[in-house]
């Protein structure tokens, strides 16, 4: 009898054991190729990091990377995780603005703030807690996993020395997206551009100069083009994100859902601290290939900021016009900001 109580007690234990055990899978993807730090991270640390966590509940779970367009290209990541294609995968807000517009908010509010950390640190907080901000992907069907991607500061590089507006005025400039927008009262001609276009463009004088991210700057060797770097500070941005299938992360235990964010939370940090990194080495290179990289005046900033049209005002106002929290998003943004001890040369929602 004795015999029959302990093993019915171990058979017992084991299927309690055996219950507790799962095994899951996730696909993640991206449309670039994981030469790029933000691919990369997505491998080691956030799958590492999710992996060791989710083991030592006694689970188990393997990470696929689909990478470089093999499911989704560049922009198309939110539409395939939304659809389940992939489990995981970076949502680009810029690429998506349709279907994310609030995401978006801090290419509207430019001269906020310059520090990369505070910029991310302040975006992921929101996605936390600002349902306003949450409602895009609710929509779509996604989850925030809890890694901002942040882009380092804005600059200017240009052709030519630049030390006050007038130096601009006539001149090509180009942007990409939203911060098109940014150029709006200098007095330049502003062109939509992206990347890939930079060089050859300002190689064959298509426009003069263009406005880009320090950690962009260096690789794509735009100083050997546009010698000229103008610390403007414009500002970082914080929009890309880590997503998760909605409904895949819904049916998962709240413990593994927890180790999924933690691996959020370790891609994060490392993104942050080897963008920090790249930004001072690319000046230091750019520098002893030739550029002359200068701070922009106080006064030159102050005309900048105060001659442009409130683009963040009215992208708001226009999202307010189809039901969507346009002016509660900027008003949560630029009030969190704030408190996290960003100086905005302009308060773009209090005019």
């Amino acid at each position: 009898m004795k015999y029959l109580v302990h093993a019915a007690l171990a058979s017992l234990v084991l299927s309690v054991s055996s219950a507790a055990a799962d095994t899951y899978k996730a696909t993640m993807v991206a449309g670039q190729a994981p030469i790029f730090r933000f691919v990369k991270m997505l491998d080691d640390p956030f799958a590492t990091t999710a992996k060791a966590k989710i083991e030592a509940l006694g689970h188990s779970i393997t990470f696929t990377g689909q990478y470089g367009g093999s499911i989704a290209g560049p922009g198309e990541e939110l539409d395939a995780v939304g659809a389940g294609l992939g489990q995981i995968g970076l949502c680009t807000p810029i690429f998506s603005a349709a279907k994310l517009p609030e995401q978006l908010v801090g290419y509207y509010a430019p001269f906020v703030t310059d520090d990369t950390r505070l910029a991310a640190d302040v975006v992921h907080n929101l996605y936390l807690k600002n349902a306003d901000m949450q409602r895009a992907l609710d929509e779509n069907n996604v989850v925030y996993l809890g890694n901002v991607v942040p882009i380092d500061d804005y600059i200017l590089m240009t052709k030519f020395p630049v030390k006050s507006m007038e130096d601009l005025k006539g001149k090509k400039i180009a942007a990409p997206g939203p911060s098109v927008n940014w150029l709006s009262g200098t007095g330049a001609v502003a062109v939509s551009a992206n990347l890939t276009t930079y060089y050859n463009e300002l190689s064959t004088g298509v426009y003069d100069g263009v406005i880009v991210f320090t950690s962009a700057a260096m690789p794509g060797k735009f100083h050997e083009v546009a010698p000229y770097i103008t610390r403007v500070k414009l500002g970082a941005q914080a929009s890309v994100f880590l997503c998760a299938n909605k409904d895949w992360y819904n049916g998962l235990p709240k413990d593994v859902q927890d180790a999924l964010h933690a691996g959020g939370a370790a891609a994060m940090e490392w993104y942050i601290t080897e963008l920090e990194a790249t930004v001072e080495k690319a000046y230091k290179v750019m520098a002893e290939n030739g550029a002359t990289i200068s701070e922009a005046s106080p006064e030159l900033r102050q005309a900048w900021v105060q001659g442009m049209e409130n683009h963040a005002k009215n992208w708001a106002k226009t999202l307010d016009d189809k039901g969507r929290p346009g002016s509660a998003v900027l008003a949560a943004y630029m009030d969190a900001m704030r408190a996290a001890g960003a100086k905005p040369l302009r308060n773009w929602d209090q005019e």
